[in-house]
């Protein structure tokens, strides 16, 4: 009886552990997306900061260019440069405490396979097949 709860317990902390792992890699993704956000802002900020205040300078709107004043375009740069790193930061975040919970259920797997040596033979036993 001990030896099937032992058992479930192990298939609900892999699940765990499996979907975790599966949060943390779509965090990293999107947390790469905002980082090259960020970048595109910045460098776009860089160039318009060069350009003189009376150039006219041009917004896409899908396949249209919309004249619009620099500081206009220079504030909507500055806010998604803003925009992504505070998004970036609150993935940053959420991050460490997925990285914190996978690092509980680790234990919690070791724990429960230290207290039961013949289901960590089982699972050797299934995985080496």
């Amino acid at each position: 009886m001990a030896d099937e709860a032992n058992r479930a317990a192990f298939v609900e902390l892999q699940g765990r552990m499996i979907e975790t792992t599966g949060k943390i890699k779509q965090l990293q993704t999107q947390m790469r997306s905002k980082e090259g956000e960020k970048k595109r802002a910045y460098l776009t900020l860089e160039e318009l900061r060069q350009l003189p205040d009376n150039t006219n300078t041009y917004k896409t709107v899908g396949k249209v260019f919309i004249l619009e004043p620099k500081s206009l375009l220079l504030n909507e740069q500055e806010q998604k440069l803003n925009d992504s790193e505070s998004a970036i930061a609150s993935m940053q975040t959420s991050k460490e405490y997925l990285e914190k919970q996978l690092a509980e259920v680790e234990n919690n797997i070791k724990e429960l396979l230290q207290q039961d040596p013949g289901l960590a033979r089982q699972i050797l036993s299934m995985t080496v097949q």
